[in-house]
């Protein structure tokens, strides 16, 4: 398997301390913090493991502090309850005995009923287009050190923009955006760790759709953005390393949040998953930016 996804699926296993606490290390992406992605699937993978017979089909999250990328995280889980069909689960992940998130996650046990789905949207598939990263070559020069790194970092997923991401002068543009995803290997017939992957995916670019119309350059350094929560919905089951449309759209920005929701498709148009994300998003004078060096200061 491909070294990078080797070590993501093993970030997410977790390691048991004792019954219902769980301790996941850290990876460097190239962020200022960890990686809301990574603490949401491990969030996830730490609920799965008090529940047997029954598949998540919902989590709710709210970001509380960011994460520190150099110090372990401790994810305590009540077992808030188990019913006839579903169980319920509450998670917190604590860093320096402080809490950096909070989780909900919902299991059902497998069922059918009533179908129906929202069509695919009609874009390009994702032969041809190019990595998001082979986009960024031309442009790395003009590209502040922080974000070329983690744009040009080696990375478990890959990463097929169908709009062309502009870097340097972006035109204000409608707020959607769709990106063909997929891991960079093949995975295990693992249905707990497909979704624990999704759940960490779905953290990349959904956000940034909510900047599109105003038409702002990350090469400034005047744009501050902060996930403050995130809901992602397992309608079917999921194969991250089949291709996945990630359709998104932003329906506002008000109050220095922006609302982002989006939709997984697998390539047969089948609705895989939902997703939802408030975030902070604060333009600001670039000189008056300070640097942030305590990972344990909040937003």
């Amino acid at each position: 398997m491909h070294p990078v996804l080797a070590d993501l699926i093993s970030l997410l296993r977790l390691e048991r301390i004792e019954n219902n606490i769980f301790r996941g290390a850290s990876r460097d992406i190239g962020s200022p913090q960890v990686f809301g992605g990574q603490v949401l699937g491990q969030a996830l993978s730490a609920a799965q493991h008090t529940v047997e017979g029954r598949v998540a089909h919902s989590l709710h999250a709210y970001f509380l502090r960011r994460g520190d990328i150099n110090a372990p995280i401790v994810y305590e889980v009540d077992r808030a309850r188990d019913g006839g069909s579903f169980s319920s689960r509450r998670v917190v992940a604590i860093q320096h005995g402080r809490p950096i998130l909070n989780l909900a996650a919902s299991f059902q046990v497998p069922e059918t009923g009533l179908e129906h789905a929202a069509a695919m949207p009609d874009v390009p598939g994702p032969d041809g287009l190019p990595d998001v990263t082979r986009v960024a070559q031309g442009q790395l020069e003009k590209i502040p050190l922080m974000m070329r790194r983690f744009l040009t970092s080696a990375r478990p997923f890959e990463f097929r923009p169908v709009e062309a991401p502009e870097f340097e002068k972006p035109k204000p543009r409608p707020p959607i955006k769709h990106v063909w995803i997929r891991a960079v290997d093949g995975l295990p017939d693992d249905l707990a760790l497909h979704q624990n992957l999704l759940a960490y995916v779905s953290d990349y670019e959904l956000l940034g759709a909510a900047t599109l119309p105003h038409g702002l350059s990350f090469t400034r350094g005047n744009v501050i953005m902060a996930s403050l929560d995130h809901a992602l919905w397992f309608h079917r089951e999921v194969r991250v390393d089949d291709w996945l449309l990630y359709a998104m759209e932003s329906p506002i920005a008000t109050g220095a949040r922006g609302f982002a929701r989006g939709h997984f498709f697998a390539r047969d148009g089948s609705l895989i998953a939902s997703t939802a994300q408030e975030g902070l998003i604060r333009v600001v004078d670039p000189d008056a930016v300070r640097p942030r060096s305590d990972p344990k200061a909040q937003t």
